[in-house]
């Protein structure tokens, strides 16, 4: 019997998150990212998909970010427009623009990558020649923009936030760039729909994708919180031992929690795709060996994080580092006497490349590189083992730093994976249940006894705790928690008040907050989302029919000058 081939196993996984912008007491999205990301790259991210049937890859979708585009198809579908921006896209009349409505507007509509969706488009690098003329000026006389103008801005912003594929694909598009200026409402109006159909067909897309075999769905616990540091604050010295903590010490009842966003999080994946899912990629990649414990206890089959976190571990355990090759490139079994399951470690270095690197490089140079890089694993893994290499990064905030965004990178690299001869794509749960068949293409299982708690960036939870403003953010957390635990133990909210006090809680308990709090974060977007926080927690306290602490009107963080070109969304490829 001849012997079956070595194969490097090849997993692509895309994470796909935005927090949740909705403002609760006012009903209204905050900030529009959600439905610009979803025109633009979860629509693309579908179509390279579809396009190369041999490709397998894992789709992770925070349920936080389904909420928010159902939340949107309903609004196109309903007429009631809760998004400023998206309303005033399809208002007939933009001549009697408010103050407000107008500054919205000019604050919006530049906010993107401008080499690569504001300069290759002369009416659109003219609009912004205009409005940095008016700004120049000390008066800022913007009330001598028009009607005309507010109309072509709107238009444009909405135009570059389309995908490469929706623009080869819908004909609206080009023909409105190919026009480009004095847009119509019935101009404005066809670009709104086309918004609405792109963004209520993302669902079906990828369950058609999963149903057919082609793709892995998985999950995240719901809000996107941190789940080691809700189970135990003190978790972030594992790998930071000197780290300041919160004042709190303690997040009240954070192991049960920990278990609601779990449980909330496969009910609503299992509602959307018909089955729960077997893995989930943790919020920001953050683990604990009670937190993966606790995944397992919800029959979740496997996680996966970055290449620090098990660095760390294995430091811990073995007392120095092995080679990268000689650890990295398999998954390893997290277990105690009840529970088991298997984490799986991103290459961060190819990540990375994609992430951030390939950006400056020609498609086809990149996906050569990117290829050769994965050779030179397959080459270097030890001659009786098939590797497993974890490649995984955010699936949208790339994509506006590549030319056409991503176009022809993604359709290039998924034609030359599938192709090759000695990469075998596949998706974890597909890898986990050839293994435990007998399949040949695996490689060697590790075991990790010890866990050192941290997360994909830089294998710490500095990103979320440990200097002044997040610690601050979580001492209000701290004490909203203890707020609420007496306020539900009372008895003397009804049960759909307990529901709206739960669900507000959970949104707080997000780790989008904590990110945008510290000193080195754009200004700009500190304000908003600092803003949106204390709003949460405002609101959580009016849910619980208790006043509002005076604190909550108090800015937790300022962050630094920014720049109109930063876009509003920070790039999280790692």
């Amino acid at each position: 019997m001849s012997e079956v081939p070595r194969k490097l196993n090849l997993i692509l996984c895309w994470h796909m998150h935005q927090p949740d912008y909705r403002d609760y007491s006012s009903g209204e999205f905050v900030l529009p990212w959600t439905y610009l990301h979803a025109a633009k790259d979860y629509t693309d991210m579908a179509f390279h998909l579809e396009q190369q049937p041999q490709m397998r890859a894992v789709v992770n979708f925070v349920p936080v970010l389904l909420d928010q585009l159902e939340d949107y198809a309903v609004q196109f579908k309903t007429g009631e427009i809760r998004d400023p921006l998206l309303r005033l896209l399809a208002r007939e009349d933009l001549n009697d623009l408010s103050v407000e409505e107008r500054d919205l507007l000019l604050d919006c509509c530049f906010r993107c990558n401008h080499a690569n969706m504001i300069a290759p488009y002369p009416s659109y690098q003219r609009l912004l020649n205009m409005f940095r003329e008016i700004d120049e000026h000390e008066s800022r006389h913007f009330e001598y923009l028009s009607g005309v103008y507010l109309s072509d801005l709107v238009t444009w912003y909405h135009l570059i936030w389309t995908g490469e594929s929706v623009r080869r694909n819908y004909e609206l598009v080009p023909r409105l760039m190919s026009q480009g200026s004095k847009f119509s409402y019935t101009d404005r109006r066809l670009l709104f729909e086309l918004y609405g159909e792109l963004i209520s067909g993302l669902i079906p897309r990828y369950r058609k994708l999963m149903e057919e075999g082609r793709i892995e769905l998985s999950t995240t616990p719901h809000y996107h919180p941190i789940a080691p540091l809700l189970i135990d604050l003190n978790s972030a010295r594992d790998a930071m031992p000197d780290a300041p903590l919160p004042e709190a010490q303690v997040y009240p009842g954070g192991i049960e929690r920990m278990n609601f966003h779990i449980d909330s999080a496969i009910r609503s994946h299992a509602a959307r795709f018909g089955s729960a899912p077997n893995g989930m990629w943790p919020a920001e990649g953050s683990i604990s060996k009670s937190s993966l414990l606790q995944m397992a206890k919800h029959g979740v089959q496997w996680a996966a994080t970055g290449t620090g976190v098990l660095a760390n571990s294995l430091r811990l355990s073995n007392g120095d580092e092995p080679e990268k090759s000689q650890y990295l490139y398999r998954p390893y079994r997290v277990q105690d006497e009840q529970q088991k399951i298997h984490c799986f470690f991103r290459d961060d270095h190819l990540s990375d490349l994609i992430g951030f690197e390939y950006t400056k490089w020609y498609a086809r140079d990149a996906v050569a590189n990117f290829v050769h890089e994965l050779e030179l694993i397959y080459a270097s893994a030890p001659p009786t083992e098939s590797p497993v290499v974890s490649v995984i990064l955010d699936g949208e905030n790339a994509w506006e730093y590549y030319p056409y965004n991503g176009y022809y990178f993604l359709s290039e690299v998924y034609e030359a994976l599938a192709a090759h001869p000695t990469i075998r794509m596949t998706t974890f749960s597909e890898y986990l249940q050839q293994c435990s068949n007998g399949g040949s293409s695996c490689a060697i299982e590790g075991q990790l006894p010890q866990v050192v708690a941290g997360s994909w960036v830089y294998g710490t939870f500095s990103t979320w705790i440990g200097d002044r403003a997040k610690n601050h953010a979580w001492n209000l957390l701290c004490a909203a928690k203890q707020s609420y635990d007496h306020v539900m133990a009372s008895g003397r909210l009804s049960e759909e008040e307990q529901a709206a006090a739960a669900r507000q809680l959970a949104d707080c308990e997000s780790s989008d907050w904590f990110w945008w709090f510290g000193d080195y974060n754009p200004a700009h977007s500190v304000a908003m989302f600092d803003a949106l926080y204390r709003s949460n927690l405002k609101n959580l306290y009016r849910h619980l029919r208790l006043p509002l602490p005076a604190v909550l009107d108090q800015p937790i963080s300022h962050g630094t000058d920014s720049n109109v070109e930063t876009g509003g969304t920070m790039r999280r490829g790692s």
